[in-house]
């Protein structure tokens, strides 16, 4: 099995690395491939960052512990986010000729609301990134039977090498050898226990209530913490720095909406397994004492080895493509969105000349201006703090399941609603918009630190209310002062432009 794995890891890490070569040199290429991509590429890429080692390990081992929903809520979150990005967002964002999600705030709202909802997706994402950082280097320690830290230090640093290598490429050329194996892991492993064993043998040791709609219905069995679960995800990821980058990536709107609805089907099946396995593993080993071993435990003992090898090559390559994905959007925010754009203005960097001695008037053009090659080097730069500070979270709560959760609570109490609100209400203007994001961020912590534990579900459910709440009445209120500006999304900006940081 570790011989196998390590022949998976080199020609996934050698892939990407591989894709040093197609950046060229430029910072968008390194960012969206040069927004060219094929459907079958951005479906697979979506794919692999939605099956992730959240998605997988952290699912099995959530419904082991709390029952079937438990477990599936994340699929099933990170699947409606699709198919709700595919019906809504897909198609207005890919036309807007966006580099990062943080243009879009910039373009609608302005620089303030750039640099908050850039910081506020930046936490979320070295969340995010840890969680997978986690998930892989704890299917290593237990393979090679060496301790967690140095296997987290090894993951991160294969992903961070290949991922300042190729940037978005690297995802796309490591995604098809990552899905194939992920898909033929899970399900296969799936079918083949069912198989031999039958469905009563696995029913018989599931307790009352793991396998029903309680989950969804009655608090005692979690019903809220699930339901704050999938809205999170369902609506959380659709602010999500990965996600977008890809559909930015698409050759065209038509391209990104159908590769959306391909990848949630993906999602779906491989979720389902995952789950599944979860809940079978109550029969095949009742008293493990740690869960995040239910599936490493069931690729090594329990089932043939091509499919144990196949799903514990599935979940460190989807632990990997997420994490590069992580490290590639947060990276590019910092460099562009915050460094490069914004301190450089404070600096006067974009200042205009003064007026030239003996009269005449000031100079109009901007000072020095982001350039392709700039936005390469900056965004690889980044890389290294955000690599830094993802692995000091994973080696301190190297928990997946809950660490996804985690990162999208962050982004969907305050960045949700002014993003549907920017594309779908032309009266949406930046007042309403900072509104929105401080008062559903702020409640999100505060209800952190003061729902007792059987509400905490609370804390994620209330905080977006609240911020479309006051979303509508400030946009509406100020619309004297703060004109809307819906007509900075409707007009499609010059790659000149969109490089140099002016549209």
């Amino acid at each position: 099995m570790g011989f196998g794995l390590i022949i998976f890891t080199v020609i996934f890490f050698l892939l990407g690395l591989g894709m040093f070569w197609m950046v060229k040199g430029s910072g968008k290429r390194y960012v969206v491939c040069g927004k060219s991509l094929p459907f079958a590429l951005v479906a697979i890429m979506l794919t692999a960052q939605s099956i992730d080692a959240n998605a997988t390990i952290g699912n099995s081992s959530l419904a082991y512990q709390g029952g079937f929903w438990a477990g599936f809520v994340i699929p099933l979150g990170l699947a409606a986010c699709l198919l709700i990005t595919g019906l809504f967002f897909a198609k207005p964002l890919n036309r807007m000729n966006l580099l990062t999600l943080p243009d879009f705030y910039s373009r609608r709202y302005g620089t303030v609301t750039e640099v908050l909802t850039s910081a506020l997706m930046g936490l979320s994402f070295v969340i995010l990134v840890a969680g997978n950082f986690a998930g892989a280097a704890w299917i290593v320690s237990v393979v090679f039977k060496t301790g967690y830290l140095q296997a987290l230090l090894v993951v991160a640093a294969l992903i961070l090498l290949y991922t300042v290598a190729g940037g978005l490429f690297s995802s796309a050329a490591t995604g098809t050898v990552q899905i194939l194996p992920a898909l033929i892991g899970f399900a296969g492993c799936l079918v083949w226990l069912v198989a031999r064993h039958g469905t009563a043998f696995f029913l018989e040791a599931v307790p009352r209530g793991f396998f029903d709609l309680s989950g969804l219905t009655r608090f005692s069995h979690g019903a809220l913490d699930n339901w704050a679960g999938f809205l999170a995800l369902a609506l959380g990821d659709i602010v999500a720095l990965d996600f977008t980058e890809r559909i930015f990536a698409a050759r065209t709107p038509r391209t990104a909406q159908r590769s959306c609805f391909a990848a949630a089907g993906f999602t779906l099946v491989t979720g389902l397994s995952c789950s599944f396995l979860g809940l079978m593993s109550l029969k095949l080993m009742p008293n493990i004492a740690d869960a995040r071993m239910v599936l490493p435990t069931m690729a090594l003992t329990f089932v043939p080895f091509v499919y144990g090898l196949f799903m514990l090559a599935g979940v460190i390559g989807a632990g990997a493509s997420t994490a590069n994905g992580g490290i590639l959007g947060v990276s590019t925010v910092l460099g562009r969105n915050i460094l490069q754009k914004n301190l450089l203005r404070l600096k006067g960097a974009r200042r205009a000349a003064p007026a030239p001695a003996g009269g005449g008037a000031a100079d109009p053009r901007p000072g020095p201006t982001l350039s392709d090659r700039k936005l390469l080097v900056v965004s690889r730069l980044m890389a290294l703090p955000v690599v830094f500070l993802a692995v000091g979270l994973a080696w301190v709560k190297p928990e997946p399941g809950i660490l996804l959760v985690l990162a999208f609570d962050v982004v969907f109490a305050g960045c949700f609603v002014p993003l549907a609100g920017g594309i779908f209400w032309k009266k949406a203007n930046t007042p309403g918009a900072l509104a929105a994001i401080i008062a559903g961020s702020a409640l999100r912590i505060i209800l952190y630190v003061a729902l007792p534990a059987r509400l905490a579900g609370l804390g994620t459910l209330l905080p977006p209310i609240v911020s479309l709440a006051v979303f509508i009445p400030v946009s509406l209120a100020t619309q004297n002062t703060m004109p809307s500006r819906h007509e900075a999304i409707e007009r499609v900006p010059s790659d000149e432009e969109v490089l140099s940081g002016v549209c």
